[in-house]
């Protein structure tokens, strides 16, 4: 213990999502209501709303592309109501993500666009409905409909009504007329009250992973499949109505209520700091800018970003962030320069990198900049590493990074998972991802960040793309993957300095790291157990001069590789912690079967 090898990089494990899964709309971002301004339109109608008919009421809807309330929002939802009375109401009605969740005695917020032909046609009513009783849960009315396009906030507070997702939102008006409607948006109590925030239990999960920093906006979202499918920041700032929503890699359209300002106060909220992906000039599908004049606007918007994340309130997008509310700079050491330029055939990444290279280091030299993969011409600061694997392939590589040449760049192992589990991982895939970790632990020198993905996947039919993700959620409930206990317990237990260590005889599927907090005297000696068969053994130490008697076991076990958690059993495997008598320095200790443990000893 007298004799560390290298320290731990204060940054080492951290977060990565991106709009796969539906992980901001209809996941993390809180919004209630689905296809909100109505983009997801075609053959089978307006995605996610249907009309209501009450009584004799008769109506029709259709999409007006020429009515909008905004430059970004120029289409709406036409509503025709050619029958109707206060006793015989017409509207839409909309689904939710899968359902609306409601509790008892909670304020739920609400805006929305709208217009009418006539005054005549009077105010709407909202409501939240249970789809099995008809019954309200809440309900309010709109000031009278004008021929002007205005907002109008509103609040649904329920009663004591039982805690279920199977509601929806009905909006009817008493009187014949045509209705335009647009932006229609419910949002629960968020995360610390944000406005237009966060799922609180999401951001709870988060949080109880200790992370360090948040990479953003995400992976392929960052990309897109086509150059105009892009993360353009710009048009996901300032007011909803003035954001166009864009359609997202994974095949469905992005509200863009989460936009950059969002991301950033998610950190914030978190208190970690920022990894921020820029756009560099290559999409999904193949088209690019090359490096040369054509690129210099993107690199120019890359610079915008980045002032507008960090620039003081004397610069030009330091001062819309302090227009928008938030005065204060973000934290950013790091910025990635585009994602996953492997698959760019082009061979253009080497001068579209140099080009943002050299740009963004004039500006802000005391930025570390990352390249998406590794370069002949020029040395980047750090390079982004990504690994998807099953639980034995993880074994196989644990000692990846041993023999890395130390003078090289830093590694940012920015995605990796042991893809095992549907639709979230399993116990095996948790042992995997364990192992893995002991390397990077081991290698922390080298490797500065690291990040799991996917992180979220809502689990209902239709909502996953990509499997084996870290937690699960419907729109009531949310849940970790055994991988997402290792993950707390990686991070919450993490010391500043790995020292000495060496093991010999150990079983071919046994792993483990150490690593010490010279602040505390604490030692965390993790162990990774992925045989079928118990694992004895003799743990020695020294370097030290007092241990105290009682450690702290926290463990994570399976049955088998194939046991997980799941919406309906959220908690099948989780972490226990006991204590353990530790007898002096040296003692003996069993690690069962299938099991990841931390064993927390103080020493002096």
């Amino acid at each position: 213990m007298d004799k560390p090898v290298h320290a731990v990089s204060p940054t080492l494990y951290g977060l990565m999502t991106e709009e796969i899964n539906y992980s901001y709309d209809g996941g993390l971002y809180a919004e209630l209501v689905r296809n909100r301004t109505f983009q997801d339109h075609g053959f089978g109608g307006v995605a996610h709303w249907n009309l209501e008919h009450f009584g004799t009421s008769r109506a029709s809807m259709e999409i007006d592309p020429a009515e909008g309330p905004s430059a970004a929002l120029s289409h709406s939802l036409a509503l025709t109501i050619t029958q109707a009375d206060s006793a015989n109401r017409a509207g839409v009605r909309n689904e939710g993500y899968w359902g609306i969740a409601l509790r008892p005695n909670t304020t739920y917020k609400g805006s929305m666009y709208a217009k009418a032909d006539s005054a005549s046609v009077g105010a709407l009513n909202l409501a939240l409905i249970n789809d099995n009783t008809g019954k309200a849960a809440a309900s309010t009315e709109t000031p009278a409909l004008t021929r002007e396009w205005k907002r109008y906030e509103f609040t649904l507070k329920t009663g004591e009504v039982e805690t279920s997702s199977e509601n929806h939102l009905l909006l009817t008006a008493g009187h014949t007329g045509r209705i335009w409607l647009d932006l229609i948006s419910l949002m629960p109590p968020t995360f610390n009250n944000r406005e237009n925030g966060n799922r609180s239990d999401l951001m709870e999960k988060m949080a109880a992973m200790h992370p360090t920093f948040l990479r953003l906006p995400g992976g392929n979202y960052l990309e897109g499949d086509q150059i105009d499918e892009r993360f353009d920041w710009k048009n996901t700032i300032g007011p909803l109505v003035d954001r166009p929503t864009h359609r997202s890699p994974w095949n469905y359209q992005s509200s863009d209520g989460m936009g950059l300002l969002e991301f950033l106060e998610w950190t914030e909220d978190l208190k970690i700091q920022t990894v921020l992906a820029v756009y560099a000039g290559y999409s999904l599908k193949g088209d690019h800018i090359q490096a040369g004049p054509v690129l210099v606007p993107y690199v120019q918007d890359a610079l915008d970003e980045i002032e507008f994340a960090i620039g003081d309130t004397s610069t030009q997008w330091g001062a819309l962030r302090a227009k928008l509310g938030h005065p204060m700079p973000f934290h950013v050491n790091y910025v990635e320069i585009g994602n996953e330029d492997q698959f760019d055939h082009s061979d253009s990444y080497e001068g579209r990198y140099a080009q943002f290279y050299k740009a963004i280091k004039t500006k802000y030299p005391q930025l570390q900049l990352i390249a998406t993969t590794p370069l002949k011409r020029t040395r980047p600061d750090v390079v982004d590493d990504h690994y998807y694997r099953r639980a034995d392939e993880f074994f196989d590589d644990v000692k990846h990074y041993d023999q890395t040449d130390r003078n090289g760049p830093k590694i940012f192992v920015g995605e990796w998972a042991t893809r095992e589990g549907s639709p979230t991982t399993n116990m095996g895939a948790a042992l995997g991802d364990a192992a893995w970790m002991t390397g990077m632990e081991r290698n922390s020198d080298l490797i500065v960040m690291a990040s799991y993905a996917p992180l979220f996947v809502n689990v209902n039919p239709g909502g996953m793309q990509w499997e084996s993700d870290l937690i699960g959620y419907d729109a009531l409930k949310s849940y970790g993957a055994p991988s997402y206990y290792a993950q707390c317990m990686f991070g919450e237990y993490l010391g500043n300095e790995v020292p000495t260590s060496s093991i010999t005889g150990e079983g071919k599927l046994f792993f483990y790291s150490v690593t010490r907090d010279s602040r505390t005297g604490k030692i965390y000696l993790k162990m990774v157990n992925a045989s079928s068969l118990p694992q004895a053994l003799d743990i020695n130490f020294s370097g030290m001069n007092k241990v105290t008697p009682v450690a702290m076991l926290i463990s994570l076990s399976g049955k088998t590789n194939a046991e997980t958690n799941s919406i309906s059993a959220p908690t099948q495997i989780e972490p226990v912690k006991t204590s353990k008598r530790i007898e002096g320095p040296n003692f003996s200790h069993t690690i069962p079967p299938y099991s990841v443990q931390v064993l927390e000893l103080e020493a002096h």
